[in-house]
């Protein structure tokens, strides 16, 4: 149970939007980027572990990077596998709003991407 509750904590954490991103948000509760676009969740995430199958990258003092949303022909409903991103090096971190820049980001060399299992949820997020 103490697992459990750590994982929601951290994903609340990932999801949770500045306080002026919130503001914008009609639904209430977390906030992500998908293709540059901003994008809310729809319910509150729950946990998933090992189950994860669309990419979600948690990355530092940002908001949350999604592989997919409703609409791409490989989104699943919100079940995420976790990566957490970190920043490597002195470099000033870049602001990353989608897949493509996560992935040129790490070819780069300007981050670090760890895929963790245990951390996998579900959260259906809205276009």
């Amino acid at each position: 149970m103490k697992k459990l509750l750590t994982a929601m904590a951290l994903m609340t954490l990932f999801l949770a939007a500045p306080l002026k991103a919130q503001a914008q948000n009609p639904v209430g509760f977390g906030m992500l980027y998908y293709e540059g676009t901003v994008v809310g969740t729809v319910v509150p995430p729950a946990s998933s572990p090992m189950e994860g199958r669309e990419n979600f990258y948690a990355v530092p003092d940002q908001l949350a990077v999604i592989a997919t949303a409703p609409g791409d022909k490989d989104y699943r409903g919100g079940k995420w596998a976790f990566h957490s991103v970190v920043f490597t090096g002195d470099a000033d971190p870049i602001e990353l709003t989608s897949e493509t820049d996560v992935l040129q980001a790490a070819m780069d060399g300007d981050i670090m991407i760890t895929r963790v299992p245990s951390m996998d949820f579900k959260c259906p997020v809205q276009p």
